[in-house]
């Protein structure tokens, strides 16, 4: 088996950077073999984002005749622990245990509440429905033991993808960080495909026996992954259990040391705007193909094959062009910029009854997406304090994460109010007035990157003078190395 893993990873190293733009981010202390073990951490967690949003979201709805908005509560409650990411990396920077280990407990701790809540979960959501013998059970039971189990799995979620970030940055150089990044995103996106395809394959002939199958294999997978991820990654420092040792500063303190970085607020709140520009699409594209472009549900169910190949090529292309020197908040900037075509082109496919028009915009959105969200967290990543690593990389998560969740709300929320308040009246170029609704969200989401371009201009503005800044200084260490160098060259002709 080892034989077979070291070929495997010779394979992958032999494609060479030039098609995978992260293989170079391998050295001699950490090999790619334990980059991409430390990686799977992302693939449970991609699984779970899969099992959540995706099947469980057309289980409960469809099979299980539970209400819509029931289900939307549900699926809101692991968005729940989103703003405690920054406290979570705070913890994972401070923590002090007996082996020595910062981030590896709090993986294990977050492995451990998603395999909590997903051994709840399919014996809840049975007892929400009242199918079969659960339906004598009372119903608060059922509300209760569902609303455990997402807030379990949420919780761990955020646990693990915020330490295991940490991890990854402690591991890492600073030059190699872009490369990482790019990698990480990667396996969650090749995490949610295989996910979604094992799931709908596995709940094609649909049981309330195959969903506790399907749910109690989800755990056994999260935590074994997660356990071979974590396995001998992390440096044991026993100084840290130490009591003698000097305390760490508060939450406060720290949070206070960490905003006084240059154009903190800024950055976060660019995080913020530009995840919900992406974000509002996410629950309104597959309904908009179907409602305004009468397209299929197997065709419309290809749309997040195709979002997600957009964005695995987007990641790769944001690392190669950052491993090469680009500004990260550049790449952010190209993303919010392609953003906007893309939009313009879902939106004109309507009229048009052009699908290709439609797909393209599609698939542009994912490739805008992983820019941007690649710039902001490199730059985080790049930018964080070695002993800060968890706070900031929480902050962002925080950020990002409670950025999708409104925005996935306000979208849903946003369509409706416009379609009551517009009523039976025809839409725009002749459409029903149902698509007025959709056209006002991509409006907005239009608005919010153009918002985002013109917040990222201070920061571009300032990196562009640093580097004219430095280049005097490298040019007279240039100089001076050359100096250095003609000396010793005449000392050896001597």
């Amino acid at each position: 088996m080892q034989r077979l893993g070291q070929k495997l990873t010779n394979w992958w190293v032999s494609l060479g950077p030039r098609y995978l733009p992260f293989a170079d981010v391998a050295t001699e202390d950490l090999p790619l073999a334990r980059l991409l073990r430390l990686s799977l951490f992302q693939v449970t967690t991609g699984m779970a984002l899969v099992l959540l949003v995706g099947t469980l979201n057309r289980v409960m709805i469809v099979e299980l005749d539970v209400p819509a908005s029931l289900v939307g509560f549900m699926l809101a409650l692991p968005l729940v622990f989103a703003p405690f990411r920054a406290l979570i990396g705070y913890k994972s920077d401070t923590h002090r245990c007996e082996l020595g280990w910062r981030r590896v407990p709090f993986i294990w701790k977050g492995t451990l509440w998603q395999f909590g809540g997903f051994a709840i979960m399919p014996f809840a959501l049975l007892v929400l429905a009242g199918k079969g013998e659960a339906s004598s059970a009372p119903i608060w039971i059922g509300h209760s033991a569902a609303a455990l189990a997402f807030l379990l799995v949420g919780a761990g979620v955020h646990t693990v993808q915020t330490a295991g970030l940490a991890l990854a940055t402690d591991l890492t150089p600073r030059e190699s960080h872009a490369r990482v990044v790019g990698l990480m995103y990667v396996m969650l996106l090749v995490g949610m495909m295989i996910s979604a395809l094992a799931f709908g394959a596995a709940l094609r002939d649909f049981t309330p026996g195959r969903l506790v199958q399907v749910i109690q294999s989800a755990a056994l997978i999260t935590i074994v992954l997660n356990a071979v991820a974590m396995w001998k990654q992390e440096t044991r420092v026993p100084a840290r259990a130490r009591v003698d040792t000097a305390p760490d500063p508060s939450f406060s303190e720290s949070w206070a040391e960490f905003c006084k970085g240059a154009d903190t607020y800024r950055r976060l709140t660019i995080v913020g705007i530009g995840t919900m520009a992406f974000a509002m699409a996410d629950v309104l594209l597959e309904p908009f193909g179907g409602q305004i472009l009468s397209m299929s549900v197997a065709s419309t169910t290809k749309l997040t094959a195709l979002l997600a190949f957009g964005g695995l090529l987007g990641f790769g292309f944001a690392s190669r062009q950052v491993g090469r020197g680009a500004d990260p908040y550049r790449m952010s900037q190209f993303g919010a910029l392609i953003g906007l075509p893309a939009f313009v082109l879902v939106i004109v496919a309507a009229p048009l009854g052009m699908i290709p028009l439609f797909l393209a915009g599609n698939f542009l959105i994912g490739f805008g997406g992983a820019l941007f969200g690649h710039g902001t967290l490199t730059s985080t990543m790049q930018r964080a304090p070695k002993q800060q690593a968890g706070l900031a990389l929480g902050a962002w998560g925080a950020v990002q994460a409670t950025a999708v969740g409104v925005a996935m709300a306000m979208s849903g929320a946003i369509r409706d109010l416009v379609n009551l308040v517009w009523g039976a009246t025809e839409g725009f170029w002749g459409l029903g007035g149902i698509a007025t609704g959709y056209f006002a969200v991509y409006a907005i989401e239009i608005t919010l990157l153009v918002v985002t371009i013109v917040a990222t201009l201070p920061l571009l503005r300032k990196a562009g003078q640093r580097r004219f800044d430095d280049a005097p200084t490298r040019t007279a260490e240039l100089e001076l190395g050359v100096g250095a160098a003609d000396v010793v060259n005449r000392q050896r002709t001597v």
